[in-house]
């Protein structure tokens, strides 16, 4: 503390208030121990550690531990563009650092900095608490049933200030989609609610182009081109958004059954990009059939945000229609969707959408803190810098296959999906007559404990888990390894 009692950091900056203190530049590489000071009085209440994922309660000073992040000199911080960096244990009247060790590979030089907020958005759990829920560490990925993905405080700010003003649906929509296609390249943009509204808007789009009679009159499609056709390998269980439109999905094989299949009544055709290997038809051929027969093309890129790319790609490629989540890579509000496109094509499922009354999209209303949270959450997911996002993830991983290390019977490897939540994943397989459990019995003692954890849901053959680390707030992984260890001392007794 200063002599007017404002808490000061070894050689930092003070600032009115003591809302914010600044570690001096120091070359990370070469500590082996450093020294904040810490306040003999608490610290404004809630204080908040701002991270690039996300802001962490911090405590004042009489409670166990405090953080500290790292950025590098082309960061924002405006932008929350930190590094986390290390954990903070308290002793006496200074907190010193429990480890540095993770740190080294970040870059050398950087400076850290906590924020202190009056009315910051909260990371506790307190809300399901009060309904008896347990939240837990999500080791699985972006999915839907586990909430999706963590919205960054600025996300949540720019939800809150357009919660306190009206404003018209139709210019906000056209002002979202003006500033997100601009960014992305696309001729126009419009955000729904969620992916599967962007599919049957899509859809609807092209079975009623901009004819009021034929919007009011869906599902009932009589009279109107209602096919879309698609390949077989191509079905999946989300394509219900589709039929919601009131078409009729037609499956192909092979491209002389496409052609064959194109016809008068054709209003679309389909491609999941995610089953794009496992079709005979791939993404250009696609399109090329689709730009040679004159109907248009709507992708299905749901969960295939990162890598960024596809934002631009998929449009590039001549897809007529391309639809995303907000809510997964983006790190949007979970009930939000994208979808990008011909200015006709969007134009035509905005007008089968919410305001507009009697549309097939008034089921699916978006609201105005969707719309400005995924701007918001979209913009900085482009300033991200992803390379960094990916070494990060991997470094989370390792720490977690270290908890399975040395231990007869079981291996680990790590992996990237080849589209859909293409990051880094680690497996973890072992043999069931050195180790007599299965995997059910793993995953259910992950629930149990403390803190609870899920991994990822997607089925697996034999004693085989996977899990992730994209979806990790900054030293969970820490927890998912010590957690692993301690379930594999309690099955294997």
């Amino acid at each position: 503390e200063d002599a007017g009692g404002t808490p000061a950091l070894p050689g930092g900056t003070t600032l009115p208030g003591s809302q914010s203190r600044t570690l001096p530049n120091v070359a990370i590489g070469s500590i082996e121990q450093g020294v904040i000071s810490r306040p003999r009085r608490t610290l404004p209440q809630p204080v908040l550690l701002h991270t690039n994922r996300g802001a962490f309660p911090l405590s004042g000073s009489r409670a166990p531990s405090f953080f500290v992040c790292l950025r590098g000199p082309s960061c924002d911080f405006v932008d929350n563009s930190f590094l986390f960096l290390s954990l903070f244990q308290p002793s006496g009247n200074c907190a010193t650092f429990k480890s540095v060790s993770a740190a080294r590979s970040f870059p050398a030089q950087g400076f850290g900095r906590i924020v202190a907020q009056s009315n910051p958005p909260s990371r506790q759990a307190g809300f399901y608490q009060r309904l008896g829920l347990r939240p837990f560490i999500n080791a699985g990925g972006s999915y839907t049933r586990y909430g999706g993905s963590v919205m960054a405080p600025q996300v949540i700010r720019a939800m809150e200030e357009a919660s306190g003003h009206y404003v018209s649906i139709q210019e906000l929509q056209e002002a979202a989609g003006q500033r997100i296609s601009a960014w992305l390249g696309a001729e126009a943009a419009l955000v729904t609610c969620g992916c599967a509204a962007a599919l049957t808007l899509g859809t609807a789009a092209c079975v009623t182009g901009c004819d009021e009679e034929k919007m009011n009159r869906l599902p009932d499609t009589r009279g109107m081109k209602n096919e879309v056709v698609l390949q077989e390998s191509h079905r999946v269980e989300y394509d219900h958004a589709l039929r919601n439109a009131g078409v009729r999905l037609i499956e192909v094989g092979s491209r002389q059954e496409l052609e064959a299949a194109i016809g008068p009544g054709t209003a679309m055709l389909f491609f999941l990009n995610m089953a794009q290997h496992r079709g005979r038809i791939q993404r250009e051929e696609f399109v090329e059939i689709a730009r040679d027969a004159g109907v248009p093309s709507l992708i299905d890129a749901a969960a295939d945000i990162p890598p960024v790319e596809n934002l631009t790609d998929l449009i590039g490629l001549g897809f007529d229609l391309a639809a995303f989540s907000g809510g997964k890579g983006i790190r949007g509000p979970q009930s939000s969707g994208l979808l990008l496109g011909r200015k006709d094509l969007v134009q035509a499922a905005f007008l089968n959408a919410s305001p507009n009354p009697d549309r097939i999209g008034r089921v699916s209303k978006v609201g105005k803190e969707e719309i400005a949270g995924l701007c918001k959450a979209l913009e900085l997911y482009l300033k991200r810098d992803h390379q960094a996002d990916w070494k990060r993830w991997e470094r989370q991983l390792e720490v977690i296959a270290g908890a399975f290390g040395g231990i007869p019977g079981i291996e680990t490897s790590p992996f990237v999906p080849v589209i859909s939540s293409q990051v880094p994943h680690l497996a973890v397989e072992w043999d069931g007559r050195i180790l007599p459990f299965g995997k059910e019995q793993f995953l259910e003692a992950l629930r149990r404990g403390e803190p609870r954890i899920e991994l990822s849901p997607v089925p697996t053959e034999g004693n085989r888990l996977e899990l992730s680390s994209w979806m990790l707030e900054p030293g969970q992984e820490v927890a998912v390894a010590r957690r692993c260890k301690e379930v594999l001392g309690e099955l294997a007794g």
